[in-house]
């Protein structure tokens, strides 16, 4: 599909990257560095470039950065820079707040990685598995714990989380913890912390209301801001067909049936949406597993753990489900529902198209959601050029509407 669609995106937006940095210019230790290289990393990108040197300064942040914009690194490598400077402190000196099970898993792995020639230990807590691992990892010592809300507020309500000594608090994803409803946990677990802390915010939108929730926390914060606020990455080709909801699993199936479309996610709005469409796929020969709030933790990390091996060609997931999943070099995301609320779609298709890697995003849209999708096209800046499939099952490319 992607060859047939290429080349034809003259509508989209651009964006000019400011000055970027290499890691080696960044005041990052020897061991840093090291780690650094080892994964590969030398040039940062813009959100790290702009936003390590405010950390290391101790200032707050208030962060805009879309998904896939190495806003992980941004926050991580600075807060190791300074426990190193630092290494005194007893007990938890960072806590990393996050929305979903996948991106606290995804944020220790990161960290892990970058903490290979220190002697700082982190971990991530979260609920829909047994606390036991978790409580004895805290025990033995943790420096930098990463954590969803619920599961972060179980264990300091048991005694066994003491969060009064903390040095930076990280909201990572901001807004969609205020999506699922964890506002007055986020509260609570504020009122636990020091006044006297660096606070780090990060936000893929910032709304009015996120704005003024991020100022009543932060203190004298330094704003960043990567992209404009809910814009796409321009190395994603974007394409809707307008159809009939009863026509979309068939269309859906005949994309994927091409076998060039490989490694690719597909957007439902609902748990049961998700499910109904797994089986229907395997059904018809195509290989996939779905991932959202009702499945076990082990069936979600199993699934995502096939899907980026390859055994898995499809992934179908919920919006919530979907926040945390990093996988590198994703070429197709499918919005096989298209979203009510435009800044989830910029979301979704931010799975794609990362580090300037190429990638496709194919919305399907319904005529009663035609609404939805001028609004998104409001919000992103440009018309979506549209496609259809003829009779002879070639795919055209229309002009934008």
């Amino acid at each position: 599909m992607k060859k047939d669609l290429k080349n034809n995106s003259s509508n989209q937006n651009t964006q000019t990257p400011t000055n970027l940095l290499l890691f080696n210019e960044l005041c990052l230790s020897k061991e840093l560095q090291n780690a650094l290289s080892d994964i590969g990393y030398v040039k940062a990108t813009e959100i790290q470039s702009k936003a390590i040197p405010i950390i290391l300064n101790g200032k707050d942040v208030l962060g805009c950065a879309q998904t896939g914009t190495g806003k992980t690194a941004a926050f991580i490598l600075p807060i190791l820079q300074k426990i190193q400077e630092n290494p005194k402190h007893k007990g938890i000196r960072t806590l990393v707040l996050t929305p979903t099970r996948e991106l606290a898993i995804q944020i220790q792995d990161n960290t892990r990685e970058y903490t290979k020639y220190l002697n700082v230990s982190s971990l991530a807590i979260f609920g829909g598995v047994s606390q036991n691992n978790q409580v004895q990892a805290i025990k033995r010592g943790v420096d930098i714990l990463i954590a969803t809300p619920g599961r972060l507020l179980d264990l300091i309500r048991q005694g066994i989380v003491h969060i009064s000594k903390i040095e930076t608090l990280v909201l990572d994803e901001a807004d969609h913890m205020l999506d699922i409803g964890f506002i007055h946990d986020i509260k609570k677990i504020i009122a636990l912390v020091p006044n006297k802390r660096q606070t780090l915010f990060f936000s893929a939108t910032m709304p009015k209301s996120i704005r003024q929730f991020a100022y009543s926390i932060l203190n004298q914060a330094v704003e960043i801001a990567v992209t404009p606020a809910a814009t796409t990455a321009e190395t994603v080709e974007q394409f809707v067909y307008h159809i009939e909801k009863k026509e979309k699993p068939n269309l859906l199936i005949y994309l994927l049936k091409n076998e060039s479309i490989h490694s690719t996610l597909v957007f439902t709005m609902t748990k049961h949406g998700a499910d109904k469409l797994v089986k229907l796929l395997n059904k018809s020969g195509v290989k996939s597993a779905a991932i959202h709030g009702n499945k076990s933790q082990n069936a979600r990390q199993r699934a995502l753990e096939q899907f980026k091996n390859r055994t898995l060609r499809v992934l179908v997931a919920t919006d919530i489900a979907a926040r945390g999943i990093d996988i590198e070099e994703l070429p197709y995301v499918i919005n096989f529902d298209l979203p009510h609320v435009p800044e989830t779609y910029v979301h979704r298709i931010g799975r794609t198209g990362r580090a300037g890697k190429g990638g496709v995003a194919v919305s399907f849209c319904e005529n009663e959601q035609r609404e939805d999708l001028k609004n998104i096209q409001k919000l992103i800046g440009f018309n979506v050029p549209v496609v259809h499939v003829d009779q002879k099952k070639h795919i055209i490319i229309s002009q934008p509407i």
